[in-house]
């Protein structure tokens, strides 16, 4: 593969006495989407928060943009071009919509173009602009989740389970606006166990079990092969 936005090579992660990641090694080509797929608790969410520095890896290397990010602090890694949305969303409930997108956008004011297109790829976010984000619904939460990544350009975003609990209207807009995403030159790292999702916007995937990559290769291959998906995650499709 031509060089990778993000590779892990050997990551191991450990949290308080539980050894999480146990050899993680994980490319993320540049201007794709990267599916990080598996079983509940095989280390998924771990990955994305041991490369945004949430977790400190205890050996191997995370490298992105040719720099080795592996002891960076978290602040740093975000500046270096890495925007982050964790599976419980990490909105401010207190605080209105606006509010909540002007303290995503560390580096100065918001753009007016950026957040016209934020608009047109969620557009509950204007018409709750100025009320508190604890009054949104729970799919309306996960667009401004997704949005305060998105509000600064990111060479890489890493997504976790974005569409977890939501009504199918919502999912396809959420993945409308990751398509967007791409299209503007953004790399994805997106954990994601809705399988339709997976396959309808991933372009290489990469499933783990017992805190290690078991399995890498084109998400369309994955996708046609009902065999490999049961071997790897115990998946049936009829199920999906």
């Amino acid at each position: 593969m031509s060089d990778p936005i993000l590779t892990l090579d050997g990551v191991f992660t450990n949290i308080a006495q539980y050894h999480i990641l146990q050899g993680v090694d994980l490319q993320v080509p540049r201007r794709q989407v990267t599916m990080l797929l598996g079983r509940n608790g095989v280390g998924k969410t771990t990955t994305l928060r041991s490369v945004i520095g949430h977790w400190r890896a205890r050996q191997g290397t995370i490298r992105f943009d040719g720099q080795d990010i592996t002891r960076m602090p978290t602040p740093a890694i975000a500046r270096a071009g890495i925007g982050f949305v964790p599976e419980d969303m990490g909105i401010f409930a207190d605080l209105t919509v606006e509010e909540n997108m002007v303290l995503a956008a560390a580096s100065g004011p918001i753009d007016p173009g950026r957040l016209e297109w934020i608009f047109g790829a969620f557009p509950p976010l204007k018409t709750f602009w100025t009320s508190e984000a604890g009054n949104l619904s729970g799919g309306q939460k996960q667009m401004l989740s997704i949005a305060r990544a998105m509000i600064e350009e990111r060479k890489l975003y890493l997504i976790d389970e974005p569409t977890k609990g939501l009504a199918p209207a919502i999912i396809s807009t959420m993945a409308r606006a990751l398509r967007e995403l791409k299209a503007q030159g953004a790399s994805i790292l997106l954990v994601e166990q809705n399988f339709a999702v997976a396959k309808a916007l991933g372009d290489t995937a990469n499933v783990m079990d017992d805190g290690r990559v078991i399995w890498s290769g084109p998400m369309a291959q994955l996708a046609r092969d009902a065999g490999l998906q049961e071997q790897l995650m115990g998946l049936s499709l009829e199920a999906h």
